[in-house]
């Protein structure tokens, strides 16, 4: 889908450019037919240069080069019927028209050539956080998941924010996790804590030993990251780790510094922020090696929705933080899909599509059991509320 999607975006934008291109030829003709109708003393040749200099703002090397040429040949034209070939002025500016148009021409092929670079940027890029954080399934057991990320580096299209979910004997684990620091330089110590809980992840009894292990691993290796780069600055991994049982209405927690989950129920999006913090993953040394875990109600037809402080600490023009909790409140009985997507573009909308950090979203409904009547009242989902307007 998302391949014919890009498709058809080019396609459309290559008919649009074409489409365009008569502007500039448009201006040939009509500079043309003015000047051979003026005065000998009159010379609106120069003003051909206009047309090639227009076509590199909506159209590549061809169609410039094309417009250029066009260009020269109308001024040669108007010199021939105008006063002759070879008069002073005449050569003049169709020599001055020429340098022009190749310097025009060589410009857009600059930067056709750039912007191709940037592509295969992009594309490395986008196949890297598809291998690092590859898309969670819509549906793991009972769940309903949907996710977003957004980078602040849009060019790059990957930061430091995680996710990534395991299935284990009885259930589904979960892991979030915001890298201190944003866009590529983040990349390395997000991709270790990914690979990490993927191996180990259902390995462990306990999110306490899970956590243990996942410290260990990434104090070793943030260590190795700061005296091999000879920066003394903290590295630390906030996350927050999830075991989310088949069978019981329950989700175990134990959070490592990270900002907590909200559960949205009945209109209301309240934090899970029972479980004590322990410090973040990579700082072992500042706590008493302990990561304590507990339980709380995660009932059929409830969202969890995670989250990176990315989302929370977005400021719009004035400074205000990004409302999370309000505004999910108001669609506490969407689906985890039509959740995102609202989040998604609230949350733009109130930064003004420029974030300054890298923003990830999870939400995971307990899906409700299907009625054994479609018309039984109290057991189909209610309707999803709205987009309210934002404020």
């Amino acid at each position: 889908m998302e391949v014919r999607a890009r498709a058809a975006r080019l396609q459309q934008r290559g008919q649009r450019s074409w489409a365009l291109l008569l502007i500039p030829l448009a201006l040939i003709a009509a500079i043309t037919v003015v000047d051979l109708h003026s005065p000998t003393t009159i010379h609106l040749g120069p003003l051909l240069v206009i047309a090639p200099a227009l076509t590199p703002s909506f159209a590549g090397l061809r169609p410039t080069a094309l417009v250029g040429a066009l260009a020269i040949a109308a001024q040669v034209l108007i010199a021939f019927l105008h006063g002759g070939l070879t008069t002073s002025n005449h050569i003049a500016q169709i020599a001055a028209l020429t340098i022009l148009c190749v310097l025009i021409v060589m410009f857009t092929a600059i930067r056709d050539h750039r912007a191709r670079q940037l592509a295969r940027a992009q594309s490395v890029a986008e196949a890297a956080q598809r291998a690092l954080l590859r898309p969670l399934p819509e549906q793991i057991g009972p769940l309903q998941i949907a996710t977003m990320y957004l980078a602040a580096e849009k060019e790059a299209q990957i930061g430091g924010d995680l996710y990534t979910a395991t299935r284990t004997a009885g259930g589904t684990r979960m892991v979030i996790g915001d890298v201190r620091g944003k866009g590529l330089a983040a990349v390395g110590e997000s991709a270790l804590l990914v690979s990490a809980f993927r191996l180990i992840a259902a390995q462990h009894d306990t999110l306490a030993d899970l956590a243990s292990t996942l410290d260990h691993n990434v104090g070793r290796y943030l260590t190795d990251f700061a005296q091999e780069s000879g920066d003394i600055v903290e590295h630390f991994i906030t996350a927050i780790l999830l075991d989310l049982p088949d069978d019981e209405p329950v989700a175990r927690m134990t959070n490592c510094g990270h900002p907590p989950p909200l559960l949205l129920r009945d209109g209301h999006a309240l934090p899970v922020d029972s479980v004590p913090a322990a410090p973040p993953l990579g700082v072992n040394d500042l706590g008493d090696g302990t990561y304590p875990s507990d339980d709380f109600p995660f009932e059929r037809g409830d969202t969890l929705l995670l989250y990176t402080d990315g989302v929370t600490e977005a400021r719009d023009d004035t400074g205000e933080f990004y409302p999370l909790a309000d505004r999910a409140a108001h669609w506490t009985r969407c689906s985890p899909e039509t959740l995102v997507n609202h989040i998604r573009r609230d949350l733009l909308a109130h930064v003004g599509h420029r974030l300054n950090d890298d923003a990830a979203v999870i939400a995971i409904r307990r899906a409700e059991p299907a009625a054994a009547h479609p018309d039984e009242p109290g057991r189909n989902p209610p309707l999803c509320e709205s987009d309210p307007t934002p404020g």
